[in-house]
């Protein structure tokens, strides 16, 4: 690397590093206020988030009329700007002051018979409301090994596996050997966070129906159930009004997610994903390319 581009890196890295220091040190209610005048921003501004929200809420809601579509889109970004900010809560704060702020626990007895079969346990957490809080949530309770991405930025992978694994996790890269890390984890009866709406490219997923059109679906998690024997279910973190704090969801998934037969696994993966996507549109990641890469001869909507 070169002297010029190390200089560039490390003065990106100090400014995403205290980025996320400064929210750390704000109060949830200035925190998410300022999140929320970024979001306005998005909506205000032409942008990139905008554009691709509003395209995939069309595909996504055609029966929605335009101006409701229009809604759940500003509200969808303002939660963008939210999840933004609260990098710093989720990745610097204490578990004294993150706990106190899970106001309510939805699905309750969906938990209950996961850890009453004594087994891992998969969480899928799709990208709805404040999902980087799912993993200090439950590293805080439970032994967990979680799978991550090296940032784009090299500089900050230290510090955000530092901060992801504070509460005690372990941190494992998505590589093969992150993988076999994670088997053993859940063989162990460990838990961890899988965000099944992630694109894992083009040998990591095959195309299944996502809103009755085709998405780049990972075949990850299936696999890992196999192996493992391990159970799953569905987790939501709702970031509440007001800046009251959060409402964790736990929903089912189908038993077909642990199918053998990708087609069907990946068929059931997205229907669980949609099941959370309609109980809290306004928060989903509308903003993500869910449909980039579709199948040969079939248009892009980007």
């Amino acid at each position: 690397m070169s002297v010029k581009n190390a200089l560039k890196q490390t003065i990106v890295v100090g400014l995403a590093k205290g980025f996320i220091t400064f929210f750390s040190w704000l109060p949830l209610w200035l925190n998410q206020s300022i999140g929320r005048f970024i979001g306005r921003l998005l909506w205000w501004l032409p942008n990139e988030n905008r554009r691709i929200t509003l395209v995939n809420l069309r595909l996504a809601f055609p029966e929605y009329s335009e101006q409701e579509r229009s809604r759940i889109a500003k509200q969808s970004l303002l939660h963008l700007g939210m999840m933004a900010t609260e990098l710093g809560p989720a990745w610097l704060w204490s578990d004294k002051k993150i706990m106190p702020l899970i106001k309510e626990i939805k699905g309750q007895s969906f938990l209950d018979e996961a850890l009453a079969a004594k087994k891992g346990i998969i969480f899928l957490a799709p990208h709805i409301g404040a999902w980087e809080l799912i993993g200090p949530f439950l590293s805080t309770q439970y032994p967990s090994t979680f799978l991550y991405r090296p940032p784009n930025i090299s500089g900050l992978e230290d510090f955000m596996v530092a901060s992801r694994g504070r509460f005690g996790a372990a941190l494992a890269t998505t590589d093969v050997r992150g993988v076999r890390t994670l088997i053993k984890a859940l063989k162990q009866q460990q838990v961890s966070v899988i965000l099944p709406d992630q694109d894992a490219g083009e040998k990591g997923g095959i195309h299944a129906p996502f809103f009755e059109h085709p998405a780049r679906t990972m075949t990850l998690a299936s696999k890992l159930v196999q192996k493992t024997d391990c159970a799953f279910l569905f987790v939501a973190m709702e970031r509440l009004p007001k800046a009251q704090g959060y409402r964790v969801h736990f929903l089912p998934a189908e038993p077909e997610v642990a199918s053998q037969d990708e087609v069907v696994a990946t068929h059931a993966l997205n229907r669980g994903v949609e099941q959370c996507v309609r109980l809290l549109p306004e928060q989903y990641l509308w903003s993500y390319r869910r449909f980039r890469k579709p199948p040969k001869g079939t248009p892009g909507p980007y």
